[in-house]
């Protein structure tokens, strides 16, 4: 039998990431992206972004074989939106995704869209199209609409079989993400307090035992910090996909950072091949 692929969650960062080589992020995206071409080895990459909500109830997959990038930010140089990420998609792979929604009791369609910088700025670091290029296919798959955590939860599940086919899961979001507070922070010298609480009280329940771990994160999200932590969940539930996709595998933090109102967490769940 093939050893499962493990799942990730990546802390993905604004579009900066793709050009502050300085920023502490940067050499651990490259680690872990060296970590997935190099040892895990899948065929294939399914992706869950926090920039791609669809419905409450419903889910969307790009079914596109070639995807246009989508600058889905404002404010930013000149050369910001000229960034490239060269990648393929899949309808094939597409449509199993599909395929598995429909059987776990997901409404799912099939979508023509861009990549978002959810994706294209981690994996610009991670798979430098030149310094470690991924050379397999992308299929981005939405998230909901949605706080839900254990709606998101069940999301992950639903797709935890593709492990089995040497297909890996990521999560792209942010394990703290307050965009609203960050120019009251950006300057000083102290991530904000709430970046710290709830960072640290998010990696226990992530390391939790698998039979634990979805009520453990239920209770996270209800925390006093959650809401300030996350204004909306949307950067959190990548986190929540990533755990549901972990079956009985459990979770590690490999690193973590703060930093103003943004916390960079980075998470496994499963083995890497040795």
């Amino acid at each position: 039998m093939p050893t499962r692929t493990p799942v990730y969650f990546m802390s993905h960062g604004g579009p900066s990431t793709m050009f502050d080589t300085e920023h502490p992020v940067y050499p651990v995206l490259q680690r872990i992206g060296q970590e997935i071409t190099q040892k895990v080895k899948p065929k294939a990459i399914v992706v869950f972004s926090a920039h791609w909500e669809a419905g409450p109830r419903d889910i969307q997959v790009n079914t596109a074989l070639m995807s246009d990038l989508i600058y889905d930010y404002y404010g930013f140089p000149p050369e910001y939106y000229k960034v490239q990420y060269p990648n393929i998609g899949s309808p094939e792979l597409a449509s199993h995704v599909i395929g598995l929604l429909e059987n776990a009791g997901i409404k799912a369609e099939g979508v023509k869209r861009g990549l978002d910088h959810g994706v294209y700025v981690g994996f610009s670091v991670a798979f430098h199209p030149e310094k470690n290029p991924l050379n397999i296919p992308i299929v981005q798959v939405s998230q909901y609409n949605s706080p839900d955590v254990d709606q998101h939860y069940r999301l992950g599940q639903a797709v935890q079989a593709l492990r089995d086919e040497n297909i890996l899961v990521i999560g792209a979001g942010m394990s703290v993400h307050n965009l609203r507070d960050l120019r009251f922070a950006y300057n000083a010298a102290q991530p904000l307090p709430y970046v710290k609480s709830f960072d640290e009280a998010l990696k226990p329940a992530m390391e939790a035992s698998p039979s634990e771990r979805q009520a453990r994160l239920a209770e996270v999200a209800k925390r006093p910090d959650a809401h300030q932590a996350h204004p909306r969940f949307d950067h959190l539930m990548p986190a929540y996909i990533t755990a549901g996709a972990a079956g009985e595998d459990t979770g590690k933090q490999l690193w973590t950072y703060h930093e103003a109102s943004m916390g960079w967490a980075m998470y496994r769940f499963g083995d890497v091949p040795a």
